[in-house]
This record gives structure tokens, sequence and C-alpha cells, in this order.
């Protein structure tokens, strides 16, 4: 074997030389997670042109990076889930038989990475110590992808140690190959634990423990050992009295997840604080006494920079302001990076995400829409203390949410975990004008997991159902639309900082101590329920119009939400085709 394994554990060492002797790199770099190979590797990336050095005076230890214009998402339409059956998989996951997928696949890296550096990455998902983590070890031959493994896990030696002589690590191989999106496989194995990336080099299809062992490996070994691998970001509430509440949420993607995580409360309650547990996965189990605690399995964040900035989400300008790898956005000519969204004027020039010119002038956009930030949570300034606690966060509220002009009021309380339950799994948000379908279709996406549903969405809903059983006191369920419009096609809602005044009145309910109206959907705040104070030209009757329920609108969502019910029709768990009767009944 090449390279000094830095591991006793026979399994590992197995698994890297029988793909060491699959893929044929030159080198094997066993990385161990220091800062001096931090240091190292950053050093080999900028040489390789991988990255390039920022302006360290105003972004001090950032870098940037440019991925090829062909690789610049998740690409769902490449993504399998490969179960010994089909009906296993279901019917909104790719699927193909684990065999032939393995046979292909293990083809095309068949000498994939002559030439190249082969880097085994050992990476804990969660605190170490907990019962919760997990651990990974990813083969790639990307140095950006190192790099980026490094601040979004727990890389390095402790996750060895966490694993002890063990077996049930997640196998990762990771080939960039020709970065050809006509030879590109993102491939999961989850009878094995195992994950197969081929041909992408961008992070979502390329960092392996996000996505692809944090939810789609994940919620298949929560449903088979009894937890819940979700969507979710996690953040704690401080009141002033010092009482802490924590809350998990899903949100489909461009809902504003990541700034509620980092949420900044207004002036009107200054003396309470929001403290950034996670921005986007939970792993959840049921504790001792009864509760659902959770963790984050992440060490970082990787978020989308257009429409980032100091009004939309400060703390997360404040977290990317150092040790921090830009992709795929803008590049002025003193080494500072810009993107669409960013506080102040734009540039008179710059270089663009496709290493182009660029001038205000220009047609096309300056940073690409799915441009990226990665930055360890340690730089957030209002991570919470127990984002490493072994134990996890008691969780007293979950929320569901999604983009909606009209028919969702603001916020309502479901009746109890299987009506829940039903909301979660009709949660649907609208596309934008550039998605295929247009303006205002709304597209379903059951509690922001079906892309990221390891095996059959039925049996996920009735994992969900199954959970309320291993629970003596779970959370109150709720959702929230902070989108909906008024007819001249204005928010009514402020939204951002202003959240604040409906996660207090979540946080109430939790703890009884806050009125509501029983309504057809759930239970709704009233209109004196919801603090206005200090919200300037917002008035009583405003909040009752972003509160209001048509019953008409409801009876085409009705219709609306059978597509994805008709899909799942021969997997749907009987209680939410009562739900949705019941509903109907209220309606």
């Amino acid at each position: 074997m090449r390279g000094v394994p830095k591991t006793t554990n026979s399994a590992v060492r197995a698994w890297v030389e029988e793909m060491a002797a699959l893929c044929q790199p030159d080198r094997v770099h066993w990385c161990d997670g220091s800062a001096a190979e931090k240091e190292a590797l950053t050093v080999d990336a900028v040489a390789a042109g991988v990255l390039v050095k920022l302006n360290q005076e105003k972004l001090p230890g950032c870098y940037y990076h440019r991925s090829k214009p062909n690789d610049v998402a998740r690409v769902e339409h490449c993504t399998y889930i490969c179960t010994e059956t089909e009906a296993e998989a279901g019917p909104t996951n790719n699927w193909a038989p684990p065999r032939e997928m393995k046979e292909k696949l293990f083809g095309m890296a068949r000498g994939g990475m002559k030439g190249r550096t082969m880097y085994v990455i050992p990476y804990l998902m969660g605190p170490p110590g907990s019962s919760f983590a997990k651990v990974g070890v990813e083969l790639t031959d990307s140095l950006y992808v190192v790099l980026n493994m490094r601040m979004m896990t727990r890389m390095g030696l402790v996750a060895y140690e966490q694993l002890g002589d063990r077996t049930d690590f997640n196998r990762g191989l990771h080939c960039m190959l020709d970065v050809d999106p006509d030879r590109r496989y993102i491939a999961h194995f989850p009878r094995q634990n195992l994950i197969l990336s081929v041909g992408s080099a961008y992070g979502g299809n390329v960092l392996l423990g996000k996505k692809c062992l944090a939810l789609r490996i994940g919620s298949y070994l929560g449903r088979t050992e009894g937890w819940m691998a979700e969507h979710m970001l996690i953040l704690g509430v401080e009141s002033p009295s010092g009482e802490r509440t924590y809350v998990a949420a899903a949100f489909p993607s461009a809902c504003g997840k990541t700034n509620f995580a980092m949420l900044v409360p207004p002036a009107r309650f200054k003396d309470w604080k929001i403290w950034t547990v996670g921005d986007d996965i939970a792993w959840m189990r049921p504790g001792s006494d009864g509760r659902l605690y959770a963790i984050n399995p992440e060490a970082g964040y990787f978020g989308v920079a257009p429409g980032t900035n100091s009004q939309t989400n400060p703390n997360a300008m404040r977290t990317i302001a150092q040790n921090t790898i830009y992709t795929n956005v803008a590049l002025t000519p003193d080494l500072d990076v810009w993107w669409e969204g960013k506080d102040g004027e734009p540039p008179r020039e710059a270089i663009d995400w496709q290493g182009r010119p660029w001038t205000p002038a220009s047609k096309e956009k300056a940073a690409h829409p799915n441009s990226r930030f990665t930055a360890p949570m340690t730089n957030n300034p209002v991570l919470a203390p127990e984002a490493s606690d072994p134990e996890g966060v008691p969780i007293s509220a979950i929320i569901f949410g999604g983009r909606r002009a009209s028919t969702l009021p603001l916020v309502f309380q479901t009746f109890d975990w299987v009506h829940g339950v039903f909301v979660g799994a009709t949660v649907g948000s609208e596309m934008t004008a550039a998605a295929v379908g247009g303006l205002g279709q709304v597209r379903r996406d059951p509690m922001a997991m079906l892309p990221f549903c390891g095996y059959n969405m039925g049996d996920y809903f009735r994992h969900w159902l199954q959970m309320r059983k291993r629970l003596k006191y779970p959370p109150r369920i709720f959702h929230v639309n902070w989108f909906r419009k008024d007819g001249d096609h204005h928010f009514l809602w402020p939204g951002f900082g202003e959240n604040m005044r409906v996660l207090k009145w979540i946080v109430d309910r939790c703890h009884g101590r806050a009125n509501a109206i029983e309504t057809p959907l759930g239970w709704v705040p009233g209109p004196q329920d919801i603090d206005l104070e200090g919200l300037e030209d917002f008035t009583a009757e405003k909040l009752q119009k972003v509160l209001n329920i048509d019953i008409e609108e409801w009876r085409r969502e009705l219709l609306m939400q059978e597509e994805l019910f008709l899909e799942l029709y021969a997997f749907l768990p009987k209680e939410l085709i009562f739900q949705r009767e019941l509903l109907i009944a209220r309606l």
C-alpha cells in the first residue's frame, strides 16, 4: 500500500487497498485532519489552480474555487438508490439493481486516478463520543473535496477513535474522472452502507458526508435503527429569563432555512437570543425521558451565496468573513468576492463564475445562482454551546414550511402528531419563473425530503407515524408561510428578523402560554396573539389577512395534493388517507 496508514482498523485498510488497486492512483495520502496538513494541502491546491488565494486583508483565510460550467449543482436525474427491489426505493427515487450499478461504476473508476493522488478522508458525522454519531471514510482524488470535508465534518483521527475496531463505517468512493455529465452518477447502496460518486466535482454530489450519508443513507439507517435523519435546521430560543426551547424546522429550497437558523431578533425582542445548532440536517432519536433529542451531524455550512447580505442574514455574513471557501461567485480585481444581492454597489468590473470579464452592463449574472460558501460552524457568532453536545438537544417543536403566495396562513399548529405528519407530507412550495412549469406552480416536497429520502416515501411516512409510539412527550408540530402576498403581489409579512414574533408564539404554545383559535387547518393565533409592537405600518388588520383561511382556495389545494398521493397510493399509510378525509369533512 502506498502512503502510511493512519489507522490499525483492518476493515478500513482493506477497503483502501481494494479501491487503490481499482483506481490505480500514483499516491495515497492518509488524511489526519491536522492544522499542518490543512496548510500543506491548501498550498498544493493553490499551486494546482484548484484554489485562488483571496485578499487576506479583506477575507483572512479565504479562498476561491471555480467549477466547470457543466458541474454546478446536485443532479437528481443522475442520483440513484440501489436497493434489492424497486419497491424498496419507491416511485419517487431513481432505482438501479445494486449488482449492475456497482459493476458499472467500478468499471468507470478502474484506472480513474492514474496520475493523481487518492486522499483517504476519515470523518465523523456528529459530536465525538455521541451515540448518534456515524463514521465514514471517503476516498477521493479532489483536493477541493478534502478541504471542504475538513470544514463540513469532524475530519481526521477523531473518526478512527470513534470507530475503534468496528467495521460499520460508511464506505465512499469519489472519482472526478473527466467531469463529463454523460458519465456522472451518484449511487447509494443502503444495505451495504456504500456510496459511489463519479464524474462530478460539485459539493452536493461529492461531499459524501452531506446529503449522501447524512440523509439518503442516514434515513435508511434511521428507519432500521429507530431514529430519524431529517432535512431540518435546529435552533435554540432563549428568553430573557434564560429559558431555552429547541426547535427543528424543514423548509424546501429558497424558503429561508439558513436565515431562520441564524435569525437576529428585532429591537422589540432585544433581550431574546437565537442560537444556531444546525442549519441543514437533524438526526433525532427518542431519549430516556420520553422526549425527542436532536444533533446536527455536520460541523460547517455549505450555503448559497446569492441573496446573502447583512439584511437577510447578518450572522451568515459574519460567519463567512474568514476561513471560508467561495465557489462560483464573482472575483473582483483586488481579489475580493461578489454576488448578486451582496451588500453595496456592484463592482465596476469583475471576473464572473465562468472566468469571463463582467461589468454591471453584462447580460448574464456575475455569480452562479447556486454559488456557494463553505465555512466552519465555529465561525458562527451565535453558535449554540450545545452544538457539540453528544446527547443532543430536546426538541419541543417541529416546523414545516413552504413558499406560497396564497392559501397557507402565516402559521398554524396541527391538532396532534398524526395530523402533523399529514401536514408535513403535503408540504408544497411554488417554483420560480425560471423553473419548469413557471411561476406559481406548486411542487410537493414532503418534509423537504423528497430528493433526499433513501427509501420508499410511503414507508418514510409510516416511520414518522411509528416514531410517535416511541415518544412520551412528542414535539408539537407547526406550519409557517412567510411568503403570502396581497393582490398587488407584495409580501404581506415583513419576514427576516420579524419572524421572531411567530417563533415566540410557537414557543409559547409549546409551554402552554399562548392562545389560539381552532380552524379546519389547525390552531391559528388570533390577531391579538402575535406581538406586533414596534412593527410600523403593520396593523392587526394586516395580520388577519396573512392568517386568513379561504375555504375555496383550500378545496383547490386538496385537489392539487392528490398528485403525489396518487403516485404513492400503493404504499401510503391509511392514517394519512384518513387525515385527508377529516380535513375534507372540516372544510
